[in-house]
C-alpha cells in the first residue's frame, strides 16, 4: 500500500482521542509520583479494583494495608497521615488506574465496530496490534514498577529504574498511536529536502526518548533537589562537592542510591547537559527548514517545534529552580506533559517532511 486513504474520519477522530487519552494518563501519572500517591494501592485488582473502598471500615482497611505494605514511606513522609489525608494520595492512584481502565474501553468498543464495519485497511491493524502490545506492556511495568516500593523496608518510593522503564514505554505508545493518527489523515506532498529533514526528525525524537527516560530518573531519584539551582554556577561549589561525594562511583551506590547525593547530581548533570544539547539540535534543524523553504506547511510545523522547545526548556529550568525540599507540584507535571507535546512536534514535523508509505 502506497497511500493513506481508505480511512474514515470516524477511525481519524477515535486514534485521535486515544493520543489525547494517553497523554493524559502520562500526566495523570506525574500528578501520582508527585504527590507521593503511587504506593497508597497495595494490589493489582484489575476487575475488583474499579470500585474504591465504599465505607469507612474498607478505607480503614486500605489504609492498614498501605502501612504496612509501605512502611518505610509512610514513616518516612506521612507518619502523622490522618485516613482524610490517606484518601487524597489513594485518589489519585485510583484515578491513574481508573482512567487506564477507560481507555481499554474506549479502545476496545470503537475497535469493534470498525472491525466489524471492515473500517480498518490491514496497515492500521498491523499498527494498531503494536499499539495494543504497547498498552499491555505498560500496565505490567506499571505493576512492577509499583511493586519495587511495596514490602521493601528500604525504598522511601518506587524504583527509578523501573519508573523509568514504565514512562519510557508510554511515551513510546504516546508517539506510535500519534504517528498512527498522523498517518490516517493521509501523505503530505514530499519535499525536496524530505530525506534529510526526516533523518533529522527521526533521530531527535530518538534523543528527545533518552531525554524522557533521565527525566524519569531524575523524577524517581529526587535528583532536583540536589541542586536547585539555575545554571550551574549558582553555589557551584556545593553543587561540585555533591558530583565528587564519596561512594558516588560505586557500582553498589547507583544500585541503593536513595542515600547517595553523587548518584543523584550526576544525574542531573547528564539530564541537563542532554537538554542543551537537544535544544541546540532542534535550533539548527529549525534553521535548516528555514533556508530549505519548503512550503508554508512545514515551515509552520518548524515554529510549533521551536515554541515547544522554548517552552519545556523554561518549564524544566522551573522545576529545578523550584525543587527545594520537594518537587513542585505544578512546573513537574507541565514539564512531564510538555515533553510528549515537543515529542509530537517532533514527530509532526517529519510527518510534514512527507510520507509515501502507510507503513510509516
Amino acid at each position: 500500500m502506497d497511500t493513506h486513504t481508505q480511512i474514515r474520519p470516524a477511525v481519524s477522530y477515535w486514534l485521535l482521542a486515544g493520543v489525547v487519552m494517553v497523554f493524559f494518563q502520562v500526566v495523570i501519572g506525574g500528578v501520582t509520583r508527585l504527590t507521593d500517591s503511587g504506593l497508597s494501592i497495595t494490589e493489582w485488582a484489575v476487575i475488583q479494583g474499579t470500585l474504591p473502598p465504599m465505607n469507612e471500615p474498607e478505607w480503614q482497611q486500605a489504609f492498614d494495608a498501605y502501612k504496612v505494605a509501605a512502611r518505610k514511606q509512610y514513616e518516612t513522609l506521612h507518619a502523622d497521615m490522618t485516613l482524610k489525608e490517606f484518601k487524597v494520595i489513594f485518589f489519585w492512584e485510583y484515578i491513574h488506574r481508573l482512567w487506564a481502565r477507560l481507555m481499554g474501553m474506549v479502545f476496545l468498543i470503537p475497535f469493534l465496530f470498525f472491525w466489524a464495519k471492515k473500517w480498518i485497511p490491514g496497515w492500521l491493524m498491523r499498527r494498531l496490534g503494536g499499539v495494543i502490545l504497547l498498552a499491555i506492556m505498560a500496565a505490567t511495568f506499571g505493576w512492577i514498577m509499583v511493586a519495587s516500593g511495596l514490602n521493601d523496608d528500604t525504598r522511601t518510593w518506587v524504583s527509578a529504574y523501573k519508573l523509568i522503564i514504565h514512562l519510557l514505554i508510554a511515551t513510546f505508545l504516546f508517539g506510535v498511536l500519534f504517528w498512527t493518527w498522523l498517518l490516517s489523515t493521509g501523505s503530505p506532498p514530499a519535499h525536496s529536502h524530505q530525506t534529510q529533514i526526516r533523518r533529522w526528525g527521526w533521530r531527535l525524537s530518538a534523543l528527545l526518548l533518552l531525554q524522557i527516560g533521565l527525566g524519569g530518573l531524575m523524577a524517581g531519584m529526587r535528583a532536583g533537589l540536589i541542586h536547585p539551582h539555575f545554571p550551574f554556577f549558582i553555589q557551584g561549589q556545593a553543587f561540585l562537592d555533591a558530583l565528587t561525594a564519596q561512594g558516588g562511583s560505586s557500582a553498589g551506590s547507583w544500585v541503593d542510591y536513595e542515600p547517595s547525593t553523587s548518584v543523584k547530581a550526576w544525574v542531573q548533570v547528564v539530564h541537563r547537559f542532554s537538554a542543551y544539547l537537544l535544544s541546540i539540535l532542534i535550533l539548527v534543524l529549525f534553521w535548516k527548514i528555514r533556508n530549505w523553504n519548503p512550503g508554508p506547511a512545514l515551515q509552520r510545523a518548524a515554529y510549533l517545534l521551536l515554541g515547544a522547545t522554548f517552552i519545556q526548556f523554561l518549564l524544566g529550568a522551573l522545576t529545578v529552580i523550584f525543587s527545594i525540599g520537594k518537587v513542585p507540584l505544578l512546573y513537574g507535571v507541565l514539564h512531564q506533559g510538555g515533553a510528549l507535546v515537543l515529542l509530537a512536534t517532533l514527530l509532526y514535523v517529519t510527518f510534514r517532511a512527507g510520507s509515501v508509505r502507510a507503513e510509516g
